[in-house]
C-alpha cells in the first residue's frame, strides 16, 4: 500500500509509518528532556555541574526552553526541517561538551549523533523534499 504525500509523490506506507515513528520518538524524548530541565530536578543540576557548567536553575531552565522550542518546531510539519537544523546545533553542543569532559564514547559522546540520525532519518523517510536535498545514490 502507498501513501500520497503531496501531489507529486507516492511513497510506500511503511516508509511514512517508519519515519513518523522515528520522528515521534525524537519529539517524545525532547519533550521529556526539556520538561525535566524546566523543573529542574536535582539530577539535572548535578549533571550540569559534572559537565563543567553552573548548577544555576536558570541555566537548566534556559536549556529546557531551547529544547522544547526545538521539539515544537520539529513536530510541526511546516517547520520540521528548521527544527531539525536547530536540533542538530543543540546536539552538536552536547557532543562537544561530552568530548571536552571525556565522557564514554558510545553511551554519552555519540548519543547526540544517534538522536540526530533518528531525527533526520525520520524526516528523510517522510518527506520527498528532504530526500532531494540529501540524495543517497548507490
Amino acid at each position: 500500500m502507498s501513501v500520497v504525500v503531496d501531489s507529486h509523490a507516492v511513497q510506500p506506507r511503511w516508509q511514512t509509518v517508519t519515519g513518523s515513528v522515528m520522528s515521534g520518538l525524537i519529539v517524545a524524548f525532547l519533550l521529556f528532556d526539556g520538561a525535566i530541565k524546566l523543573v529542574p530536578i536535582a539530577p539535572v543540576t548535578e549533571t550540569l555541574t559534572a559537565l563543567g557548567y553552573s548548577a544555576d536553575p536558570a541555566l537548566a531552565r534556559s536549556l529546557g526552553i531551547i529544547t522544547l522550542a526545538c521539539a515544537l518546531l520539529y513536530a510541526l510539519p511546516r517547520t520540521s526541517v528548521l527544527g531539525a537544523i536547530l536540533l542538530t546545533g543543540l546536539l552538536g553542543g552536547a557532543i562537544a561538551t561530552h568530548l571536552r569532559v571525556g565522557s564514554p564514547v558510545f553511551s554519552h559522546l555519540l548519543f547526540g549523533v544517534y538522536l540526530g540520525l533518528i531525527a533526520w532519518g525520520g524526516l528523510y523517510l517522510r518527506y520527498e523534499a528532504v530526500r532531494k536535498m540529501i540524495p543517497f545514490r548507490l
